[in-house]
């Protein structure tokens, strides 16, 4: 997991000269002004993309973003001139955040959620334009080059893309609405990019905008569902549970930052202000509700303590081998000891119950198939969260498919949604990374049949040539 880079006061003010007040016309200026650019680089979570995991250089590139059609590698953005951005203007920076083209002309992928960014205010650009420049400390690293398969690795393609799906454009409060809410709407749908990850994607891996903020998958992790709808949503959540999920990953009874999730608020979210964060959840349960006909009941409603150990007692001798192999035993032998053999978790909730849970209660399995994969882990202020992950790597106990699949389904008939099957395969297809979509699917066809087109193209050219002739 990544630290955060802070600047200490003494850092400010070497990096900015004298602690540099407001200028006469209200805009910021030196050290001010690069402050602010931090808390929005935070607030959009720069850092988490742009960092190696495990002790990876601050804003130096390198990590690789999953994505369907392959690895992008997100790039070195410290001011070095050589691998960085120290030789962009502010106004080649603010067309890379806010359109998603670079000081060479070059199109971005969308895993750079610029489609959010280009909402940033001309003062949130200056200001974080000020930071990276002055703020961050320059790394020659070099960049790891993102080798998409065809037609995929066609960048020019992206401005198409761009026309038919950004929305170019600054945010625009509403008049209608208080200072509060339309705080909120510009952190959720600008800086903060959750409709990136909480917004299902179209064919072309464009956000559906008719299904805002109602869940998608991202790669293994399921971002569920935080429209304002009481069963499939966040409806039922008071704004302080929002508040308190937000700033420490986690609410007893509901649920628990994993993936993503828990990289968000690790690096982000726990530093947004109490006000940001109560801004969020105005704005949330606000939003338009999107039911899923798959939902019954909220996820966090269901389940009860259920002792595993009474039912396997028995069973089998004393001296007998090779016993582990149904959902209940192995749920004893590898989950009972952290979440407790009656599934009511740990005391302190560090290992959260498996009732009343939403990723056992969700319809769709995924969050509770991939924490069993690839674990938990999060850092909020002092305290460590650690979940052993179960995958191949796993330095606890390896589990295959089939074993994992029987924990998922103890887990969903006894504490979650019992109307939630999980088989193997669904496994195996988290395990590679996740659903493939149709678009990815499709690519091995994409170069033979430009080329028939090409041809066919060619061929009528002839045709009416000969008429002619």
């Amino acid at each position: 997991m990544k630290k955060q880079a802070k600047l200490t006061l003494l850092s400010l003010l070497l990096l900015g000269g004298s602690a540099v007040q407001a200028a006469d016309n209200g805009e910021l200026s030196g050290a001010a002004l690069i402050k602010k650019g931090e808390q929005i680089a935070i607030s959009s979570d720069c850092q988490a993309c742009h960092t190696k995991p495990e002790g990876g250089t601050p804003f130096a590139g390198g990590y690789g973003i999953s994505s369907p059609m392959g690895v992008i590698y997100a790039t070195n953005i410290t001011p070095s001139n050589a691998e960085g951005i120290g030789s962009y203007s502010e106004e080649q920076f603010a067309r890379a955040v806010r359109d998603g083209i670079r000081a060479d002309g070059t199109h971005l992928y969308p895993a750079m959620p610029y489609t959010s960014y280009t909402r940033l205010s001309d003062e949130d650009i200056k200001a974080l334009y000020a930071y990276f420049m002055h703020g961050v400390k320059p790394v020659d690293q070099k960049n790891t080059l993102t080798d998409l398969p065809f037609p995929f690795n066609l960048r020019f393609s992206m401005a198409a893309w761009n026309l038919l799906f950004l929305k170019d454009g600054r945010f625009a409060p509403d008049a209608a609405k208080s200072a509060q809410w339309n705080r909120g709407a510009y952190l959720v749908n600008g800086p903060g990019h959750c409709d990136t990850c909480h917004t299902p994607r179209n064919l072309l891996m464009a956000e559906d905008s008719s299904q805002a903020l109602a869940g998608g998958m991202v790669g293994s992790w399921y971002a569920p569902n935080i429209t304002s709808d009481p069963i499939s949503g966040i409806g039922g959540w008071s704004n302080q549970q929002l508040v308190q999920y937000l700033k420490t990953g986690r609410v007893v009874g509901k649920n628990q930052a994993a993936g993503g999730m828990a990289e968000a608020i690790e690096n982000s979210l726990q530093y947004f202000s109490d006000d940001d964060l109560a801004a969020i959840a105005v704005y949330l349960k606000s939003t338009t509700p999107i039911r899923d006909t798959k939902d019954s009941q909220p996820a966090d409603s269901y389940g009860k303590p259920l002792n595993v150990e009474p039912q396997l007692r028995g069973l089998q001798p004393a001296n007998a081998n090779n016993t582990v192999t149904d959902g209940a035993a192995l749920f004893s032998g590898n989950c009972a000891s952290c979440h407790q053999p009656d599934g009511s978790g740990s005391k302190n909730q560090a290992y959260p119950s498996l009732f009343n849970n939403t990723a056992t209660g969700s319809s769709n399995p995924a969050n509770l198939i991939s924490a069993i994969l690839f674990g938990v882990e999060r850092k909020v202020g002092d305290q460590h969260v650690l979940m052993p992950n179960f995958g191949p790597l796993s330095y606890v106990n390896p589990l295959n498919d089939q074993q994992i699949a029987a924990i998922s389904n103890y887990v969903l008939q006894q504490y979650g949604n019992p109307a939630v099957k999980v088989s193997a395969a669904d496994v195996t297809v988290l395990r590679l990374g996740g659903p493939v979509p149709l678009l990815a699917m499709l690519q091995p066809y994409m170069a033979p049949a430009i080329g028939i087109a090409v041809v066919a193209l060619i061929f009528m050219a002839w045709l009416l040539g000969r008429k002619r002739r």
